[in-house]
């Protein structure tokens, strides 16, 4: 009679064992769209195991695109794009609402200064005449997605300044200035790489996609009244012209 050696269960591999529970955080929201995950490191100090045996366990995370590395700045928890509409009425918070978003904004800097010849150009503007300046950053759901910089003619808008600082929104600031309703003339695309200042305010890697509008918006009666520059980072929007 021979007697059949007993089954013995297949182990898990340790790096998925790995990659499991890092998913059981990010499921349980420990870690949520946009977050950096512990380094390699930790991990490791973590999960007893070395270094090798974490990139792994990631490298599988990456393939299903839960995750996503950034050259330099470590590994992230991949974000769902926000779909953000570029048409005749552009609006932040509308836009962000829309797609389930809770909008943000955070102002970087605001001036008063003498207009270049572009902001000239599109703002029908004489030479040498002065601009309101606003520099900021625009989050979604606290997470940053782009940088702007919009430009008024100080002129028509001596109060932008304090106002936006205080309204924290363009659309606001003008209604106060009896603006009630404004369309976008025109949009420019292009793709840009973001600078090492650009990836630091955007918490991405210098030399990351960065998608650059540029636009200028009239009034009721056609007269321009902002010029608008917007650097959306590139995996975290998806923008759709409409009419």
């Amino acid at each position: 009679m021979t007697l059949k050696k007993p089954m013995t269960a297949k182990r898990t591999p340790i790096w998925q064992s790995i990659a499991t529970s890092v998913t059981e955080d990010i499921a349980e929201a420990r870690y949520g769209p946009g977050d950096k995950l512990p380094t390699e490191a930790e991990l490791s100090a973590r999960f007893g195991v070395n270094r090798h045996t974490v990139r792994h366990a990631l490298k599988a995370l990456a393939e299903t695109g839960l995750v996503h590395a950034r050259r330099g700045a470590g590994v992230f928890v991949t974000q769902v794009p926000t779909d953000y509409a570029i048409g005749k009425r552009v609006r932040f918070h509308r836009n962000l609402e829309q797609a389930g978003r809770l909008p943000g904004k955070e102002v970087l800097h605001l001036e008063t200064r003498t207009a270049d010849a572009k902001e000239c150009e599109a703002l029908a503007l004489v030479s040498g005449a002065q601009v309101q300046v606003y520099d900021g950053l625009s989050l979604a759901d606290g997470n940053p997605i782009a940088l702007f910089k919009s430009v008024f003619p100080a002129e028509r808008f001596p109060n932008m300044l304090e106002q936006l600082s205080r309204l924290r929104s363009v659309t606001a600031a003008l209604k106060e200035n009896q603006v009630t309703d404004y369309t976008r003339a025109w949009t420019r695309m292009t793709a840009r790489r973001a600078s090492p200042t650009q990836a630091l305010h955007l918490r991405i890697s210098e030399g990351d996609p960065l998608l650059r509008t540029v636009g200028v918006n009239v009034d009721a009666d056609q007269t321009p009244l902002e010029f608008g520059t917007t650097w959306f980072a590139g995996d975290r929007v998806t923008l759709t012209l409409t009419e």
